[in-house]
């Protein structure tokens, strides 16, 4: 789907848990991701 394209979205906790499954939903609805969190290696979505 494309619902979200054309759209950024910043995704904060974006490791693991519930901002990891934003984060991976918003990409498969065609945003463009930047996913944050304080793990570095965690937040390589």
């Amino acid at each position: 789907m494309d619902r979200l394209k054309d759209k950024v979205s910043i995704v904060t906790g974006a490791g693991r848990g519930i901002g990891r499954g934003i984060a991976l939903r918003f990409a498969s609805e065609g945003a463009t991701v930047a996913a944050v969190d304080l793990d570095k290696v965690s937040a390589g979505v």
